[in-house]
């Protein structure tokens, strides 16, 4: 069964219900082996790609991952992504903001490490938690040093929105299309991973009582991702939510997105001119001397 990145993106202009999008979908492969085998074709496609996305040197890249904890964030890029090389691409975890950053405005530090052209970067979360995490938590809001009038949260939301939408679309029309993936999990499949994080020696150092507490704002989230995604998917950056549950199907299809995105750049190596293969066969000839 082909994977068909349109199925998993939010259109803009029709309204998005996160309820009415699956955590779980029936898996495309029928093993693990097919499995292996699928995501290993999906690596050496995405590595062809990216040398011919670094060579032509012409645009950007951005992938955004969002999503609760324990929604596959990290295993998505490290298994998607593991055979780029690192020359091209560059990954940013962004945890909570330093007091530098916080003298900034809420767009500032993600900014300072938007990938150059011909590159990928990857933010594992990003700008987004300020209209998720401290939508969720406003106490936040009023501890990041802003003037009375912008703490209003009647309208702070759907200016942080504005800001992004101007922010992204001021990307794309300078060479960096941005592409956001968003993995669904559902809260059973969230409490399961967490319950096996603890006897993982690997993994349980991911977990905290932080993070139990955090699961008694579900509702709170899913509704703040709902509106997030409703505002800030557009036709240039749009956002694909990726069913979660099942962490072998995610991957494949955040490979596939992935892959899209870069195909649709519509890219090639740069041409050889007149002048430049003058140069090379002056350079035949001396190393065949």
């Amino acid at each position: 069964m082909k994977i068909q990145s349109n199925d998993f993106r939010v259109h803009p202009g029709k309204e998005f219900k996160l309820k009415d999008r699956p955590t779980a979908i029936k898996p495309y492969c029928k093993s693990k082996k097919q499995y292996r085998r699928t995501l290993e074709s999906h690596v050496q496609e995405l590595s062809s790609l990216q040398q011919l996305h670094y060579a032509s040197h012409r645009y950007a890249l951005l992938l955004i991952f969002q999503g609760i904890d324990a929604a596959g964030k990290d295993g998505a890029i490290r298994h998607v992504m593991s055979g780029i090389n690192p020359e091209g691409c560059e990954v940013y975890s962004f945890k909570q903001p330093s007091a530098e950053e916080l003298e900034h405005d809420f767009l500032w530090r993600t900014t300072c490490r938007l990938p150059e052209r011909g590159r990928i970067g990857i933010f594992n979360r990003s700008y987004y938690e300020e209209v998720l995490v401290v939508r969720v938590h406003p106490e936040i809001l009023r501890n990041e040093g802003l003037s009375e009038e912008l703490l209003d949260e009647k309208t702070v939301w759907d200016e942080r929105y504005r800001s992004i939408e101007h922010f992204e679309t001021h990307l794309h029309c300078n060479g960096t299309h941005v592409v956001k993936i968003f993995l669904h999990l559902s809260e059973e499949e969230q409490r399961k991973r967490f319950l096996e994080r603890i006897d993982e020696p690997d993994k349980n150092w991911k977990l905290s009582l932080a993070d139990i507490h955090e699961r008694k704002y579900w509702k709170q989230y899913a509704d703040a991702f709902e509106e997030c995604l409703n505002a800030t998917s557009t036709q240039i950056s749009p956002w694909f939510v990726v069913p979660a549950d099942d962490k072998e199907n995610a991957r494949l299809i955040v490979s596939r997105i992935v892959m899209d995105a870069i195909k649709d750049l519509k890219m090639s190596y740069p041409n050889t001119t007149a002048k430049r293969k003058a140069e090379l066969e002056a350079i035949r000839k001396l190393l065949l001397k």
